[in-house]
């Protein structure tokens, strides 16, 4: 009865939540802090959109072979993924026992699911991979019919040009490394900065700049309740967690009577 209601509350805060404009939850690898979870799997996704994240982030490395897996580091097991075949890397198993994932997976996965796929294409040895990668990841997503669910980043600038150029337009593309003003951004006609929250703070003008410029606003990685609440009181519109259902609870919390100011 209780998991019942604990499940009802999430659907309500989650509409509710879609329909005010309120920050949003991304979450950062798939909500892999729960048990049978592991980051970047498949279990991570599909827990995260039970939970009602509006997104869930993951990492695509292409390899030797030319094919897109989801992982996060460059290494596993002291193989280099952009020198490794796919079938060498997806042998390997993470913490909750999956085989790695191949990007054709993992979407035919998130296919069934509600939540948005937001793709961060790792930065590859140089700017012919990532375009090859992008033509790649692009083709793939319009042969599953999966365009509307996605949204692209990257730390590359070139992968982030590439992205703007070939997915559908109005596809979000968001650039992760925080080099660039919100007006740069605005001229290669980039969705908005996802930054490290550092750079926000650094910068906190810049939240209301691109909103000014009609862009999006996201940021990674926030796990402290402080921390999220300095974005919820600015108007973030994303924010990007390995603690999702902490962000849930702060979202729940009254807003600051100066926020926004």
């Amino acid at each position: 009865m209780m998991k019942k209601l604990f499940l009802t509350c999430i659907l309500f805060f989650f509409a509710c939540q879609t329909t005010t404009g309120q920050t949003q939850i991304i979450a950062h690898r798939g909500f892999w802090k729960t048990k049978g979870s592991a980051e970047n799997s498949i279990a991570a996704l599909v827990k995260a959109d039970s939970i009602g994240c509006y997104g869930s982030e993951f990492d695509v490395w292409m390899t030797k072979d030319e094919e897109l897996i989801v992982n996060h580091d460059p290494i596993i097991y002291g193989k280099s993924v952009q020198h490794t075949s796919a079938r060498r890397i997806t042998r390997t198993k993470l913490s909750n026992k999956e085989r790695i994932p191949t990007l054709k997976q993992y979407l035919l996965k998130g296919k069934e699911l509600k939540t948005k796929l937001i793709l961060e294409l790792k930065a590859l040895s140089s700017p012919k991979q990532e375009t090859l990668a992008v033509e790649k990841i692009v083709e793939m997503v319009k042969s599953m019919g999966m365009e509307d669910q996605m949204e692209y980043i990257s730390f590359s600038l070139h992968a982030i040009k590439e992205f703007i150029r070939l997915a559908p337009r109005n596809t979000p593309v968001f650039y992760l490394n925080g080099d660039l003003s919100p007006k740069e951004l605005k001229e290669i006609e980039c969705a908005g900065p996802d930054y490290h929250f550092g750079i926000y703070k650094k910068n906190p003008e810049w939240i209301t700049e691109c909103r000014e410029l009609g862009l999006k606003t996201n940021v990674w990685t926030v796990n402290k309740a402080n921390d999220m609440k300095w974005f919820i009181d600015r108007k973030i519109d994303f924010i990007t967690t390995n603690e999702p259902l902490v962000l849930q609870q702060v979202l729940l919390q009254p807003l600051h009577p100066e926020a926004g100011r």
